[in-house]
């Protein structure tokens, strides 16, 4: 069953644009911090961006400053990542991770601390 249903991902060609989205289903994401994460082909995750659930703190990996946007509609229990200006080097399986001690941003926690996890989407930018 799962908690944290991921969508959005996509082929797109470079300087396109994608949001995703992770839907919350059966816990209340506004008392939760929130992880992005991406995985490329013979990496390791990385983070992307997190989002305290305290005081709505915000952080990005230097790599996507001023091109992604984390953002939360407690409403719809979603939160989402706008990515703009995609390169090539995006490309790559991307989470979201929702953290319930509320320690994740500005710094990520290790993957293991993060309560749920959404099943990752596909972003691939090429020409």
């Amino acid at each position: 069953q799962l908690h944290f249903v991921e969508s959005g991902g996509a082929l797109v060609q470079p300087g396109g644009s994608l949001r995703l989205s992770c839907a919350a289903s059966e816990f209340t994401l506004d008392s939760y911090a929130i992880g992005w994460f991406r995985q490329a082909p013979g990496k390791e995750r990385e983070g992307v961006s997190c989002m305290s659930s305290s005081d709505g703190t915000t952080n990005y990996a230097d790599s996507v400053k001023g091109r992604f946007t984390i953002s939360r509609d407690n409403a719809k229990n979603t939160v989402y990542l706008q990515m703009n200006n995609l390169k090539p080097e995006d490309t790559a399986v991307y989470y979201c991770a929702a953290d319930r001690s509320g320690l994740t941003c500005p710094k990520w926690l290790p993957l293991y601390e993060y309560d749920y996890w959404g099943q990752g989407t596909q972003v691939t930018v090429s020409s």
